[in-house]
């Protein structure tokens, strides 16, 4: 079971920038993570998490997040791969 899909996202004009230059939109890193197969997410570097998928469009990506303190999901780093 994915322990993070029905978390909250938390997008400010940093996380939006950083992904779109990267091509991905805000939804489809949140596609990315609610829609994650074993084994993501799994831990990454530094209180990290990462999930390899497919986006909606059928390319493969990946996202990295984290959870804040106030429990909510803030991305990273998302890319096509």
């Amino acid at each position: 079971m994915n322990p993070f899909a029905k978390r909250e996202f938390r997008w400010n004009d940093w996380n939006i920038e950083h992904v779109a230059k990267h091509g991905v939109r805000p939804w489809e890193a949140e596609h990315i993570i609610r829609n994650a197969k074993p084994p993501y997410p799994r831990r990454h570097k530094k209180g990290t998490w990462i999930v390899k998928g497919r986006l909606p469009g059928g390319r493969p990506a990946q996202v990295v997040f984290l959870v804040d303190r106030d429990e909510f999901i803030y991305v990273i780093h998302a890319m096509p791969i």
